[in-house]
């Protein structure tokens, strides 16, 4: 594992589960952890179960004993990783958004499809994809359960950047996140959405907005959290949005609605996907995360309502698993299940999804979005996931 944050100790607590709470046929061994910094890294290792310490990932890349790389570091690091352990024939993991640019993604996918001839396995970590309950919304879908699908409205919604002292962090420079609200959590509702739907955007109209154009300079960060330097403030320019809002058409005549921002006071992770059919509804919560609402309106009139459907039944996605029905699962069991489905893709030499293609859709729905609020809200067309001409638009960097 390449990276140790906040990502990292989510994807190292499960990777140290996956195989005491599921039967696969491949087991997972935890060789290394790569981070910059050998002591910051050394004490990660001890506190997230990994074997060794290291900060040369080139090297990791290259090892005879390591098979499979995954990506938990900033955006602008990628590419260049995950293109280089492609070439190496290891499997890869990485972490939402695929990457920064689109040059960047389309590359992604195309050392993906070449390594996929060579029975080598990728993979974009979009967790939410993972909760039971979002498994089961896409299950009613697919089944014809609301019927045509007609409107999609998805936010999400948090708070930490609030406060204008909050300190200047990665994730506010775009040569280092590529976007702000947008990438950061903007990326995991489009997934969703696609994902739940089975559609694509295919066209948007968007603004963005940063409340807070300079910050103080951080001494350090982790995670989400920051310390600001000491002594007199110095202060950085913040070069993302803060709020990216955008209305959309889907591939399938459903129209959608999006909203993400860092700003929403009082909203700590509020993920929220509606999707309303013409026989139905289906909703979920992320604050609510084990049960979905679903609305039926096949029955008498007398009988309509949203339901609440706990989702802890054994016959529900992943759950076999875990625990009797009705004793609750969290958000890192989501990170697990993701762990779950790369391995029994990796032993059965199938493809697992998300793909880095879908990763790809995800990145070409943002750009979409930044070019129309650049250009005053005009409406812009998703270009084409083909990634004939990636070779072309990026440079390796090794």
């Amino acid at each position: 594992m390449i990276g140790h944050a906040f990502m990292g100790t989510a994807h190292s607590q499960a990777w140290r589960t996956v195989n005491r709470v599921f039967d696969l046929p491949l087991r997972a061994r935890m060789v290394a952890v790569c981070g910059r910094d050998a002591d910051r890294t050394k004490a990660a290792a001890s506190r997230l179960g990994w074997d060794e310490a290291v900060t040369d990932w080139r090297a990791l890349v290259e090892r005879d004993d390591i098979d499979l790389i995954d990506i938990c570091t900033p955006g602008d690091s990628h590419a260049e990783i995950a293109v280089a352990a492609l070439a190496a024939g290891k499997h890869v993991l990485c972490e939402k958004p695929l990457a920064n640019t689109v040059a960047e993604a389309r590359l992604m996918a195309t050392a993906a499809a070449d390594a996929r001839a060579r029975g080598v396995r990728a993979m974009c970590g979009f967790n939410y994809r993972r909760v039971p309950g979002v498994v089961l919304m896409r299950q009613l879908v697919d089944a014809g359960r609301i019927g045509t699908v007609r409107h999609v409205r998805a936010v999400y919604l948090q708070d930490w950047l609030g406060d204008p002292q909050f300190p200047l962090t990665w994730r506010l420079r775009r040569e280092r996140a590529g976007s702000g609200a947008l990438g950061d959590v903007g990326s995991h509702i489009v997934d969703l959405a696609q994902y739940v739907t089975g559609q694509s955007v295919t066209g948007v109209s968007a603004l963005t907005e940063t409340f807070v154009r300079r910050r103080p300079l951080a001494s350090r960060s982790s995670g989400l959290a920051a310390v600001a330097a000491a002594g007199a403030p110095q202060f950085g320019d913040v070069t993302v949005d803060d709020a990216a809002l955008f209305t959309a058409r889907m591939s399938g005549g459903a129209v959608a609605s999006f909203e993400a921002t860092r700003f929403a006071t009082g909203r700590k992770n509020g993920l929220r996907i509606e999707v309303n059919g013409e026989l139905g509804s289906v909703a979920f919560d992320l604050e609510r995360l084990n049960e979905i609402e679903f609305y039926d309106a096949t029955g008498p009139g007398t009988e309509q309502g949203f339901t609440r459907i706990l989702v802890t039944e054994p016959e529900h996605p992943y759950l076999t698993a875990w625990w009797p029905p009705g004793h609750l699962i969290g958000y890192e069991h989501s990170f697990t299940h993701e762990m779950r489905d790369l391995i029994d893709a990796v032993a059965t030499g199938t493809d697992p999804r998300p793909s880095f293609e879908d990763g790809l859709r995800v990145q070409l729905v943002l750009d979409a979005v930044q070019q129309s609020a650049n250009a005053g809200s005009a409406w812009t067309a998703v270009e084409s996931p083909s990634t004939s001409n990636a070779r072309s638009n990026y440079v390796h960097r090794m």
